[in-house]
Formats: C-alpha cells, sequence, structure tokens
C-alpha cells in the first residue's frame, strides 16, 4: 500500500513525480504530495488531502526541480489530513523523506528526538526518519552514510526514499519489505515502488532486496547494505506495454481487466499443455518427478482473493492428483509456530509478489527449511525472487484494486499444476486429455460469460439496495462464494457472507427473509439434488435466490437465474465465478462506489 515515484536527471522533475502518482494511486489515495531540489539548494513541497489530482492542481507554474519524490498515501499513523501526508521534512527543511511501511518503534525515537530539540509536525511515523537523517546529515559525509546510521536505529518494515537540499544531484532509497524499484533511463533514473509508474519511461529495471539500500544519480545508481558492503544488481527487462495502464475504452480498470480474462486465460496457458502426454510443461518449478513424488501435502499460503483462489487450488490438486492439500491464510500462518514438514510442498499466492503477510510466511517457512513455490503475476517480484521455484501467471498488469484478472489465472495456474501432479502419480491419460481439452475451451466459455453483461448488470441493480447478501456453495462451490461475497463487499460496501450450502440449515437459515437475497452456486454436478433441496429451504422462509448454474432451476426454486456454459466438473468453479465478478461490478455502479479505488483499501497490502 502507498506509492512511492522519485526523479533525477536534466529534466524538470515535477511532471513525471505527478504521473507517476497518478498511475500508483491504486496503491493508496487518501492524500498526495511531492518534493523537489534544483540544483541552486532548497527543498520545495507540495502535499494534499485528497487525490493526486487536487494536488496536480495545487502545484504552482514554478515547482520546479531536476531532482524530486512522490507519495500517494494510504493511511496507517494518523488521519488523512495536509499535515500527515508525505514527504516529511525535518525541522531545517534540508530533509526530505517518503515512506511506505510501518516504523515498529517510532514512539520510542520520536521521545529521543523531541528530547534533542526535534519538533513534529504531524501524528505519522515516518516524520521519525526525516528527523533520523537530518541528525546524522548534520555530521556531515554523504547522504547515504545518514541513511544507512538512521536506519541502523529502525525497527520495522520501510520502502523509502530520502531527498537532500545540500546533496540535490542524488537520491537515496532502501527496502526492507516494502520494495522500490530502481528505473534505468538515458542520463536519468527513476525510482517507484511500483513498476506500473515507470514503463512509459523505460524498460530496464532493477529490484532492491530487503536490507538494501541504493544511491541514485542522473548517471547511474550504487546499490549496497546497510554495513556499507556493496552490491551488484543487474537490470531486467519489463515486458508489459503502456497500454495496459489505460482503461481503453472502458468506463473502470476494473471492468476492463474483468473482460480481458479470455486473454490473460490464454497467456497463462501458452506453452504449458502437453497433448501428447496428456500433462503440463512447468519447468520453473525446479522439481523433477522423482521430487514431485516424494510430496505427500502441498500446503498453499495467501491472503484475501489469493487466499480463495488457494481453496480453490486445493481443491483440484485432491481431486486431480490425490495429495492432501489444504488453503491457509498467510498472515496467520507464521504467528502460530507452524511446523514444517520436510514432504510438504509450501506454495505461496500473490498477484504483486510484495504481499507482506505473505512474504513474511515464505520466510518463515525457509528458515525452518521447507520448500516454497510461488504462484505470482509480477515478475522479478520479492516473493518470486525468494521461493525455490514457481508458475508465473503472465495475466498482465492488474491496477483495480480487486483482483480479478489475476485470480481467475491463479486457479488456472492451480488446474496446471494439479494436472502435472496427477499425471506423475496416478492421474489416467485419459483423465488427462479431459482436463487438457477443458483448459483449451475455457477462454471461449469465459467470452460466452461475459456476453451476458447487460443482463448481469440489470440483476445488479436490482439486489444493490439489499443491506446484505449470503453467498453459498458446496464443496467446489463452497471458495467460489468466498470469493463473490469478497468481491461484493469490497467494492460495492454491500455485507455479504458466505456459507457451505450444507451449513446454512446449521445456524444462519435463521437470517433467511426477503431483505436477505441468497446467491446460490448451482453447478450440475453429483450435488445437483442436495443443492436444489437447499434452495427449497430458502424459498420456504421467503428468501429471494439468485442462481448461478448450468440449468435454470424450477421458477418456485429461484427468483433469477444466470447460465454458465458447462466444463469438467474440476473446473466449473472458475467459470461460475465471472458472473460474480460482475455482479459485484455493476452493483457498485448501481450504488455510485468508487470502484477501482474501494475506500479504505489498497491493492498490494505491504504493511501488516
Amino acid at each position: 500500500m502507498c506509492g512511492i515515484v522519485a526523479y533525477t536527471g536534466p529534466k524538470d522533475a515535477t511532471p513525471f513525480l505527478l504521473e507517476g502518482l497518478a498511475r500508483l494511486e491504486y496503491r493508496g489515495y487518501d492524500s498526495a504530495g511531492v518534493a523537489v531540489a534544483g540544483r541552486t539548494g532548497g527543498i520545495k513541497v507540495r502535499k494534499v488531502k485528497g487525490r493526486v489530482a487536487d494536488l496536480a492542481a495545487d502545484i504552482p507554474a514554478r515547482f520546479k526541480g531536476t531532482t524530486g519524490i512522490g507519495h500517494t498515501r494510504w493511511a496507517t499513523h494518523g488521519v488523512p489530513s495536509d499535515a500527515n501526508a508525505h514527504p516529511h521534512l525535518d525541522n531545517a527543511g534540508r530533509i526530505a523523506v517518503v515512506h511506505n511501511g510501518i516504523i515498529e518503534n517510532a514512539d520510542e525515537l520520536r521521545v529521543r528526538l523531541a528530547a534533542d530539540g526535534a519538533v513534529f509536525r504531524s501524528e505519522t511515523d515516518t516524520e521519525v526518519l526525516a528527523h533520523l537523517v537530518a541528525a546524522h546529515a548534520a555530521e556531515g559525509g554523504e547522504l547515504e552514510d545518514a541513511v544507512r546510521a538512521a536506519l541502523g536505529k529502525v525497527v520495522g518494515t520501510y520502502g523509502i526514499a530520502v531527498l537532500d537540499a545540500e546533496q540535490p544531484d542524488r537520491i537515496v532509497v532502501a527496502r526492507n519489505g516494502s520494495p522500490i524499484v530502481l528505473g534505468i533511463g538515458e542520463k536519468e533514473m527513476f525510482v517507484a515502488s511500483d513498476v506500473s509508474a515507470l514503463v512509459r519511461y523505460t524498460r530496464q529495471v532493477v529490484h532492491l532486496e530487503d536490507g538494501e539500500l541504493a544511491t541514485v544519480r542522473a548517471d547511474g545508481f550504487r546499490t549496497f547494505t546497510e554495513d556499507a558492503r556493496t552490491t551488484h544488481r543487474q537490470p531486467s527487462t519489463v515486458d508489459w506495454e503502456i497500454d495496459s495502464y489505460d482503461t481503453g475504452g472502458y468506463e473502470h480498470f476494473l471492468l476492463k481487466e474483468i473482460h480481458e480474462q479470455p486473454g490473460s486465460v490464454e497467456r497463462t496457458l501458452s506453452g504449458r499443455l502437453d497433448e501428447r502426454f496428456a500433462t503440463a510443461h512447468l519447468g520453473g518449478l525446479n522439481l523433477d518427478a522423482r521430487e514431485l513424488r516424494e510430496i505427500r501435502r502441498v500446503k498453499i499460503l495467501g491472503c484475501g482473493s489469493a487466499y480463495y483462489a488457494g481453496e480453490m487450488g486445493a481443491q483440484l490438486i485432491e481431486e486431480l492428483a490425490r495429495i492432501p492439500a489444504h488453503s491457509e491464510p498467510a498472515s496467520e500462518f507464521r504467528y502460530r509456530n507452524p511446523v514444517i514438514e520436510a514432504d510438504t510442498l509450501y506454495i505461496a499466492v500473490s498477484q504483486s509478489g510484495e504481499t507482506y503477510d505473505t512474504l513474511a510466511a515464505v520466510q518463515e517457512v525457509k528458515r525452518k527449511g521447507g520448500r516454497v513455490l510461488g504462484v505470482v503475476n509480477t515478475v522479478g517480484s520479492a516473493i518470486a525472487r525468494e521461493c525455490d521455484g514457481g508458475i508465473y501467471l503472465h495475466a498482465g498488469p492488474e491496477i483495480s484494486v480487486a483482483s480479478t484478472k489475476a485470480f481467475t489465472s491463479t486457479v488456472v495456474a492451480f488446474a496446471l499444476l494439479a494436472l502435472h501432479f496427477g499425471r506423475i502419480h496416478d492421474l489416467s491419460p485419459a483423465d488427462g486429455r479431459r482436463i487438457v481439452s477443458a483448459l483449451k475451451a475455457l477462454p471461449g466459455q469465459i467470452r460466452e460469460v461475459l456476453a451476458q453483461g447487460d443482463g448481469i448488470a440489470a440483476l445488479a441493480a436490482e439486489y444493490a439496495d439489499s443491506t446484505g447478501m449470503m453467498f453459498i456453495g458446496r464443496v467446489r462451490g463452497y471458495p467460489v462464494a468466498r470469493e463473490g461475497a469478497q468481491k461484493l463487499k469490497e467494492i460495492s460496501y454491500v455485507h455479504a457472507e458466505a456459507y457451505p450450502a450444507s451449513e446454512l440449515k446449521h445456524g444462519p437459515l435463521a437470517l433467511i427473509s426477503p431483505e436477505l437475497p441468497t446467491v446460490a452456486l448451482v453447478p450440475d454436478d453429483e450435488l445437483l439434488d442436495k443443492n436444489l433441496t437447499t434452495l427449497g429451504e430458502i424459498k420456504a422462509r421467503a428468501g429471494r435466490i439468485l442462481a448461478i448454474a448450468h440449468r435454470r432451476p424450477e421458477a418456485r426454486l429461484a427468483d433469477h437465474c444466470v447460465l454458465v456454459p458447462k466444463s469438467e466438473p474440476e473446473l466449473d468453479p472458475l467459470l461460475l465465478n465471472i458472473p460474480l465478478q460482475l455482479l459485484a461490478y455493476h452493483a457498485a455502479v448501481a450504488l455510485k462506489r468508487d470502484v477501482d479505488k474501494p475506500r479504505n483499501l489498497a491493492k498490494s497490502v505491504t504493511v501488516e
């Protein structure tokens, strides 16, 4: 969460800072600010409560400088306000700092600094960094030495960029648990917390590792550790196109990304289906068949939608490979002192590859000798680098806070993994061919669902004013229900709960009324009759039902129905989820919500 940008070079930094912040606003949007320094010295600062557009409107024409830093904030310490917005300065106005993360010992440091004469103007933990760096910079020497000394006193997570009025030709950046990416230009350098801010200007990037710093000048950069040891980072090439960061004629990024799913699924599958042997090619696992046969259990770790995708993945692995599999919230995993088993394969799921809770869980497994694979979308991200191997989704950048195409591609990646596992174990060639054929058909079937957008929009408008909604599904359908409820909550702010359909009669049925409609997942599978019985129980209590089904239930059992193409039973959940994405989107539009930037949420959560 929160976004950082920085620039140094021959040009005016301000246009890049404002554009970069606009591209990162999905990471935080309650306040924004910039600071620039020119060759003549002095730092100019503008920051406001509100959106990047409000900041841009507040920038005077003469606000120019060849080196600058910027930030868009998602509040953690202190309410959104002009004073709490970044950048933060020391009392003399010499040092400016922008920061993502949390300084855990900020209160202790604040007391010490105040005793030494520092005057604090905000409630943030970040302002502590500005005063700490300034105190060390006053002793003389290079800015990078002052930053290293300051960070030696800090406990917590951070991605920072520091500007010094007395050394305006450079920016010092550092990373510990929150991403920092350097962009290499022609006699100019860029910095951002996400490559989306950089792709218009350069494709050559360097990802900092945790515990690493960099001094960035127009003519290049130097990376080093907190104890001043030089490190060597080779640039990598970003392959995402700038068009991916525009709405492309759609009203919102979320709708665009929902409609991009046929293409994102095709990219996830590309080159990975082996029709001859009815299996999947997954060379990035770095595990041969013998090693895979030694795996006795799979544990999947993710947060939010990644956790629910993991639940669907666990179901696929158990069904196709007959290996026990389980999904668990990564945010809880390391706090229960987990037992790490030598014959268990751990899989970390993250769209950004930077989700701090998931990264920390990966590090906990690695510390205890476990083997971890990553299922991530962002090449070169922290989780991708930390893992022993894995699967890149190739879904393309996802700008909207709510995950859609990355979620779907994650489930497809798990289907490939389950197929690969299964064919190494006991999945027959005939069943392998069945799954391969079904995977190839998915993009076209997703297009069939998306073609029903207008009808789903009408249904969403009818249900949007409900005080809450119940989502139910059995076995394969339950993770879909959980993801559907999450989408409705996070972008429309309508309260939603998900339950296994079999559990409805064990308590939640008491809530059913005409005011609480139910979204029921009713696939045409071996549990169809049981699902229809559950619909009857809801209707007996005058509950309204929107069914997502392969064939329309009797009129007495459902008020409305969205029909979905039939795949193989193991892959049906993936298609059943698509209407729920559209339902949540159109409900949010009907309620006039800020669809791409829901309140209180940010795209990549890099703090605890």
